[in-house]
C-alpha cells in the first residue's frame, strides 16, 4: 500500500464516520490572529498545543523558517488576506530552536539540486533570469534572527495597517516553551 492509498483509505472511514463534525468552524479566525511560523514537523501538533488553539482560532502560514525572502511572495499575501478579508487583528511570528534554516548552506544546497538532476544549465538560465540562489534559499545566522527579518517585513511593509501589531517569537521546539523577542504592541 502507498502513502497516498492509506491516506485515501483513512480519509473515506473519516468521513463516513463524521469524525470531521468536531473540527467544524468558518473560515474567519476566532482569536483574530495570524501566525507565520516554520513547516517544522515538531511543530504541527505542538504550536497550537502550546498556544492553546483550536481549529479556527487562527490563520496558520507555514514556510522554511518563517522567513519572508520577499515582501510580495506567497507568504506575505496571506498575512495581507488574513488582515483584510479574514479579520485578523494581530500577527505572530513563530520560529523555533534547532531550526534547519539556521546556518542553511546554500552551497550545498544547490549540490543537493544537481545530484537531483538538476543541470548547470537550468540553474545558469535561473541566475540570469535574476534568481539569486543566495537570496531564493535564504537562511538565518540564529532563529532570532530570521524572526526579526520577518517581523521588519511586515512591520515596515506598505500595505499593513499601522494599527495592527506585529509580534515575535521563539518557540522551543520540544517543550513548546515560547520566549517573545519582538513585542508588537511597543510599535503601535
Amino acid at each position: 500500500m502507498t502513502i497516498v492509498s492509506s491516506f485515501l483509505e483513512f480519509n473515506k472511514q473519516f468521513v463516513e464516520q463524521k469524525q470531521y463534525e468536531e473540527y467544524l468552524t468558518d473560515k474567519y479566525p476566532d482569536k483574530k490572529i495570524a501566525i507565520l511560523t516554520c513547516m517544522d514537523t515538531r511543530l504541527v501538533e505542538l504550536l497550537p498545543k502550546a498556544l492553546n488553539l483550536r481549529n479556527g482560532d487562527a490563520k496558520i502560514i507555514k514556510n522554511a523558517g518563517a522567513i519572508l525572502t520577499q515582501p510580495f511572495g506567497s507568504a506575505m499575501r496571506s498575512i495581507l488576506i488574513a488582515i483584510y478579508e479574514m479579520g485578523a487583528q494581530e500577527v505572530l511570528v513563530i520560529g523555533h530552536t534547532n531550526c534547519g534554516m539556521t546556518n542553511l548552506d546554500t552551497g550545498k544546497m544547490v549540490d543537493k539540486f544537481r545530484a537531483g538532476g538538476i543541470s548547470d544549465a537550468v540553474l545558469s538560465t535561473l541566475e540570469n533570469s535574476g534568481i539569486r540562489m543566495e537570496r531564493f534559499l535564504r537562511g538565518f545566522n540564529s532563529p532570532e534572527e530570521g524572526v526579526a527579518h520577518s517581523v521588519k517585513i511586515i512591520r515596515n511593509h506598505p500595505l499593513i495597517p499601522a494599527h495592527v501589531p506585529v509580534h515575535g517569537f521563539i518557540m522551543d521546539a520540544e517543550t513548546g516553551a515560547l520566549e517573545m523577542i519582538i513585542d508588537g504592541y511597543e510599535n503601535v
